[in-house]
């Protein structure tokens, strides 16, 4: 099976073009924890495989590093959209059909700008207790749940630790949330670290975690747009967005969707299963 091996400012993604049928509908999960695992398989914060959409130019079905499958992913849905691209899929203006909902996309050389779909259940600051002690966040859906505490200590940050405490937290059971924790740079910038859901540990980047610190801290009149957000991987992400009146619309994520190498799995590779 071929692939590409993307980064989406520092989110890795194995990709595949998956219009003929190769991988079934209920295999995606067990081939992205034989794949996403790094050291014995080829390592990814998560599987894309691109099918066939009567709505769109494509659809996509993505699935996190743990085989869970997820509705939304801002920078493996820039990734997608420059594969679709490059593999002459869709063409540089396209849109593309997820769990959240259809996605338009703009690519241009190695940028692309996407608009997700209206981001939904916006709280205001809630305070919960994790460890013990209380911590005041807020929450959002741009695509998928998350989670945001604003601190003015984001470097020495406990993210993993207190990361997963939210994101098995009590409030945001069954389902569970990503968390993020943010730092205002100024009236337009943002630093953002992430710990997500599916993949279970702190990401260099998350597209919609960005997006949703932005939308938050906008909604806390902490910034306005357009945002600027450096991710742990050091890129910056750009949100683009518009009030209505307590909510957003015409939200876009902007960044860089690299191609790191072209490939042909082996059945030799090994990640979860033993190869047959």
């Amino acid at each position: 099976m071929e692939f590409f091996k993307m980064s989406g400012s520092g989110n890795d993604f194995i990709v595949m073009d998956n219009r003929a049928g190769l991988v079934g509908g209920n295999e995606g999960g067990a081939l992205a924890r034989r794949l996403c695992p790094r050291g014995i398989s080829v390592g990814a914060d998560g599987l894309i495989l691109i099918e066939n959409s009567p709505e769109a130019d494509f659809a996509w079905r993505f699935f996190n590093a743990d085989g869970s499958e997820a509705e939304m992913c801002g920078n493996g849905g820039r990734c997608a959209a420059r594969f679709a691209f490059l593999k002459g899929i869709a063409k540089e203006d396209m849109s593309f059909v997820t769990k959240a909902g259809i996605i338009d996309a703009r690519v241009r050389g190695r940028e692309v700008k996407i608009r997700l779909t209206d981001p939904r259940n916006l709280t205001k600051p809630e305070e919960i207790t994790v460890d013990g002690a209380p911590l005041l966040i807020s929450s959002i859906n741009t695509g998928v749940p998350h989670a945001v505490h604003f601190t003015g200590e984001l470097a020495s940050f406990d993210v993993v630790g207190i990361g997963r405490n939210i994101r098995h937290h009590e409030r945001f059971k069954p389902a569970g949330t990503n968390a993020n924790f943010a730092q205002v740079l100024g009236r337009h910038a943002l630093m953002v670290r992430t710990y997500e859901r599916g993949v279970e540990d702190e990401t260099l980047a998350c597209g919609t975690g960005a997006v949703a610190s932005s939308l938050l801290a906008a909604a806390a009149d902490l910034v306005a747009p357009p945002v600027s957000v450096r991710v742990k991987s050091g890129e910056v992400l750009q949100v683009y967005f518009e009030r209505q009146g307590e909510g957003f619309s015409r939200v876009y994520l902007e960044g860089s969707a690299r191609v790191v190498y072209e490939g042909l799995l082996w059945n030799e590779v090994q990640g979860e299963q033993t190869t047959s």
